[in-house]
């Protein structure tokens, strides 16, 4: 059984706010503070963190991947993005809670509106960075009140229950998938602090560490990850930071070639060392209590992003290679569980998390399958219309007929990340979800066959996805894309597709193509494949160097949803040599059963409804 599906209990953890935050304003007026901040952090800024730093979950009863709350003596609220406005009001008390978007409204206007002047509000710089110290400190200056570092989280004086810290191994990460030594990174690295003059650079993102020392672990959840840091000087020997039960002997003597392996404790001391030097911290993920420790020593703090992050975002050949493999491993879990999917659901007994459960069996069954990379978001009906939905025993549901089901998954091997969402009709659909689920294709193939300039951003390829919802007054509240790592996270910067995404998409970086339609209480539409960014011949007289994009997921797209009459002609020949290429390249993997579905399922497009055209 998936791990999301034990021991929790929404009904029960929604009851426990009352109680959870009474207790948190005692403690404040023991400690004469007026008020918390409470991120979704832990020390690095991890995007899923360990069951030991899930603070806010605890306070709150929210489990999504981001959100922040505020208590003060008399109000608490609680701030989500748009993924997160319909699961946020299901899981906490909104009668304590005012539930504020986290973009649109963000944690620093609530602060200026809402805190009396005079008023000390508290905050731990372990799980704020410096930039996001700064921002509520204005805040709070604006209103006549001021901020103050708790060292001591006055939750974890609460939190009678609370987990262990993670301790799992390091484990190395073979060469054949990491594709570069540890030491070839390091030399890059060093080569970046020359270019900026910097004397070393602390790096405080665990995915930084782990690609820069080629290891991986198993301190988070979905995430291949061990938690670390790492000093690299310009001149001498990095030092990693680890706890040593992290370590056996094989894997200390193996970073000990490279690296001054140290524990957590001994970088204060490290600090001290660094006085009068140029010391470069990401901006992401390095906490303000580093960035004030530093300062203290003498050092010349500069806070920007980790050059560790780009190098990591474009992936070598090796990784390239591991991630067509991965794909194409998961696209035969993927084509077996959608065939398995069309048989079982017409029958009106299959629910939610069997569906879960079978698709994570199909993975497991390749033989390959480290974790999933992320909780499986698998909505039907109105469950589909919450963009990360996560199914639980309290909410689970028959799939019903006449319904959409929205499944978005992906799976982490050892040569490859991988993140797909299908939309499936279980029934006859309607002729509105026909006319969403193609504009999201439309969206989804613009983005597949764009053809780009170096230098484009995800800023500017946004709004191809976005066209066709917005010629008929719809859109999504997400991007549209993100990067993926390399047996590391599912998510990973710099680069995205998104109203948001200013750095520039480079061949070799791996992203998501995700447009999206949710209608609140009915449906939701997301057709999601990951794309690679390669380069694209240059037609004659071209002046700048063109990039495209190669589509590695492999898995059939329900045509009985399409509006064939909506399509162009060269939208309807790219969905048609897509499933040619899903059949060649999947087809001789699966079972005969699988293989005689996916031969009926990428047939290619005729003019009209695909309704009963299976």
């Amino acid at each position: 059984m998936p791990a999301e599906f034990q021991n929790f209990d929404i009904k029960n953890e929604r009851a426990a706010v009352a109680g959870r935050v009474a207790a948190l304003r005692g403690e404040l007026k023991k400690r004469n503070l007026d008020g918390l901040l409470v991120p979704r952090a832990d020390r690095q800024q991890n995007e899923y963190v360990p069951a030991s730093e899930e603070r806010l979950a605890w306070l709150t009863g929210f489990t999504g991947s981001a959100g922040f709350a505020i208590v003060t003596a008399d109000k608490a609220a609680l701030f989500v993005d748009g993924r997160y406005t319909t699961q946020v009001r299901d899981q906490t008390d909104t009668k304590i809670f005012d539930i504020q978007h986290l973009v649109e409204a963000p944690p620093e206007q609530w602060l200026e509106a809402n805190i009396k002047a005079g008023g000390v509000i508290g905050y731990d710089p372990w799980l704020h960075t410096a930039d996001q110290a700064e921002k509520v400190a204005k805040a709070c200056e604006s209103a006549g009140a001021s901020l103050k570092a708790v060292m001591d989280n006055p939750i974890d004086t609460l939190w009678r229950e609370r987990p262990a810290p993670p301790a799992g191994l390091a484990v190395p990460h073979n060469i054949k998938f990491a594709g570069e030594s540890a030491a070839d990174k390091i030399k890059r690295v060093r080569a970046e602090l020359a270019k900026s003059k910097a004397g070393a650079l602390l790096v405080t993102d665990p995915q930084a560490v782990a690609w820069t020392f080629n290891i991986r672990g198993s301190d988070l959840p979905h995430v291949p990850l061990v938690l670390a840091n790492a000093l690299v000087p310009s001149e001498g020997r990095p030092a990693l930071y680890i706890e040593s039960r992290k370590l056996d002997n094989a894997v200390r003597r193996a970073l000990e070639e490279v690296a001054d392996v140290r524990t957590p404790d001994d970088l204060a001391r490290d600090l001290d060392t660094l006085k009068g030097k140029t010391v470069r911290i990401d901006r992401a993920s390095a906490a303000d209590a580093l960035t004030r420790a530093m300062t203290d020593t003498g050092a010349k703090v500069v806070r920007g992003a980790d050059p560790i992050a780009i190098m990591k975002a474009i992936k070598n050949h090796a990784e390239i290679a591991g991630s067509r493999a991965a794909h194409k491993r998961d696209g035969m879990a993927m084509v077996q569980f959608l065939a398995w999917f069309d048989r079982e659901a017409p029958g009106g007994k299959l629910t939610e998390i069997d569906a879960v459960e079978r698709l994570e069996g199909f993975r497991r069954e390749t033989g390959k399958l480290k974790d999933v990379s992320f909780p499986t978001i698998a909505g039907s009906g109105p469950n589909g219309a919450i963009v990360h939905y996560r199914v639980t025993r309290d909410t689970n549901r028959i799939i019903g007929s006449g319904e959409l089901f929205l499944i978005d998954s992906g799976a982490q091997y050892q040569d490859g990340t991988t993140d797909i969402t299908r939309t499936v009709a279980v029934g006859a659909p309607s002729d509105e979800m026909r006319d969403r689920f193609t504009r999201v294709l439309k969206g989804h193939i613009a983005i597949a066959t764009a053809i780009f300039p170096e230098s484009t951003t995800g800023a500017q390829l946004d709004p191809l996805a976005r066209v066709a919802l917005w010629q008929a007054g719809l859109d999504y509240d997400h991007g549209t894309g993100h990067g993926v790592g390399s047996y590391l996270s599912v998510h990973e910067g710099p680069a995205r597709i998104s109203k948001l995404g200013t750095a520039p998409l480079r061949r070799g970086m791996i992203l998501s193509n995700e447009p999206g339609y949710y209608k609140a209480g009915r449906y939701g539409i997301r057709t999601e494949n990951l794309v690679l960014v390669i380069a694209e011949a240059e037609p004659p007289g071209a002046e700048k160097p063109l990039n495209a994009f190669e589509t590695l997921t492999l898995a059939p797209i329900d045509r009985r949803l399409i509006d064939a009459r909506m399509l162009s002609g060269k939208e309807r020949a790219w969905l048609d040599s897509y499933h040619g290429r899903v059949m060649e390249e999947i087809g001789p993997l699966v079972d005969k059963s699988a293989q005689k579905w996916l031969e009926a399922v990428t047939r290619p497009l005729a003019t009209g409804y695909l309704s009963t055209d299976k």
